[in-house]
């Protein structure tokens, strides 16, 4: 009788055991998606009539879209060093873009080892840490890879996906060339649902920075000409049916409530996509080039439906991520991300008196809830590449050898915002309110504002 209790003992503590194997952690897992060159008007929550974002629009009514959410530079690496660091890119040390085909300099652009990284955090903290996409915070050296900035597992291209060799990598090493660019999405988002299945036990933090609406534009069999919306309409098609699978894991395990999922865009649009009216595309100093979508959903934490027209930026969600997790952000460098939880949840005013945006090495512009400051010329780079009478070749287009993705391209002609306004200079002052295109100068007319704007802005980046 005795061997029977102990027997009886025995499998109820295993049960137990095995029991608490499946638990979920007790703490918050979280989960940041990132497009590369969304623009603001893409989605249909955002006011496309024509491309259709079901699962995205469900997100932003299930929990808080924010339409004044701006990154700090109008491109690639700049933003991601700063959501990773949660500094502003002239502070962390990446003003511009690391390629491999961009010479010797743009080859060994990296992300400092003085920076910690979001990756690095969280590690330290307990978490399971991965990267599925984009990094293109430095690739010549194993060192500069997500691998030895705080992730667990990398899988990716470490840089655009037209700039070649256009290669993927596991960990530090590359294991596919060429790649066919058309199951990239989907490739990634089966990756990022069996890491959150391998970890629904423990707490986790997964990147997903994917690789479109970044051209060269592909989509799977599934999706290639199925959305009626051209090739960027089938690509949004699915991207958004890659957040809905992602969403769809997390509620089928359980974890609904103690994940908190953020989506947005590292810049503006390139040709194809919309600004939703905005002045200026990737690229461009104007509003198309820095503002962007930004969505965040935490069931029983954020409201559905909310909706927040105060400004915030890309280094905020370093800071909200932590302060969700319990996580003290380092405290001997300046952090310019702000816990942004309260607009996601109340009226609460922005957490930040204006915001910088940077091009390249320089300051450009400055931002409050109603006033932008053009302290330098106002710029829009593409607009030169539209010529009458013949089509644009992109050099870093695909040529069916290097850049797999054999999809029909946009062109300039394609241009996503305004061209229109005034003739750009420097010190001009646009009412983001009263004149969201950025077409009409006042500058004359509050030269109050403009001494404070400017004023913030040295003070700031001092």
């Amino acid at each position: 009788m005795k061997n029977c209790w102990s027997l009886l003992v025995l499998l109820v503590l295993g049960s137990v055991v095995a029991a608490s194997d499946q638990a979920p952690s007790s703490k918050p897992n979280v989960i940041i998606i990132l497009a590369d060159d969304l623009g603001y008007g893409d989605l249909g929550c955002y006011g496309h009539p024509k491309f259709k974002t079901p699962h995205l629009d469900r997100m932003a009514a299930e929990g808080a879209k924010l339409t004044q959410f701006n990154c700090p530079a109008p491109f690639c690496a700049p933003t991601r060093a700063a959501l990773l660091t949660g500094r502003y890119p002239f502070r962390c040390g990446m003003p511009n873009n690391p390629a491999p085909d961009g010479g010797p300099v743009a080859d060994v652009t990296h992300l400092p080892e003085t920076e910690i990284t979001l990756g690095q955090l969280f590690q330290k903290a307990g978490y399971a840490t991965s990267i599925i996409g984009k990094w293109h915070l430095g690739h010549a050296k194993p060192e500069w890879l997500p691998t030895h900035r705080g992730f667990d597992e990398y899988f990716g291209i470490p840089y655009s996906n037209d700039m070649r060799p256009v290669k993927l990598f596991e960990g530090d090493q590359p294991i596919e060339y060429p790649l066919d660019q058309t199951t990239l999405t989907q490739r990634y988002t089966d990756r990022a649902l069996s890491f959150i299945e391998k970890n629904r036990s423990k707490p986790f933090f997964l990147y997903l920075p994917h690789a479109m609406p970044h051209k060269p534009l592909a989509a799977s069999p599934a999706f290639a000409q199925k959305s009626g919306n051209g090739l960027y309409g089938d690509v949004l098609s699915e991207l958004d049916a890659s957040v809905g699978r992602v969403l769809e894991k997390v509620k089928e395990l359980q974890l609904d409530s103690q994940t908190i999922v953020f989506f947005t865009s590292d810049n503006g649009p390139w040709f194809g996509g919309s600004t939703g009216g905005l002045r200026g595309m990737k690229g461009s100093t104007f509003e198309g080039g820095y503002r962007v979508p930004c969505i965040v959903r935490w069931p029983g934490h954020i409201p559905a439906g909310h909706v927040s027209a105060e400004p915030a930026v890309t280094m905020d969600l370093f800071a909200t991520a932590l302060k969700a997790a319990s996580i003290a952000a380092p405290a001997d460098r300046v952090i310019d991300g702000r816990d942004i939880l309260p607009l996601c949840t109340s009226t609460a005013a922005s957490p930040h008196v204006a915001l910088i945006g940077a091009q390249s090495l320089q300051l450009a512009t400055v931002r409050d809830a109603r006033w932008k400051l053009h302290v330098l010329p106002g710029k829009d780079p593409f607009l030169g590449l539209t010529k009458k009478g013949g089509t644009w070749t992109d050099a870093r287009g695909p040529d069916g050898k290097t850049i797999l993705a054999p999809m029909n391209q946009y062109q300039p002609s394609d241009h996503p915002g305004l061209r229109t306004g005034v003739e750009p200079a420097a010190m001009q002052l646009f009412d983001l309110q009263a004149d969201p295109g950025e077409q009409r100068n006042v500058a004359d007319q509050y030269p109050e504002v403009v001494a404070r704007l400017k004023t913030f802005m040295d003070e700031a980046s001092k």
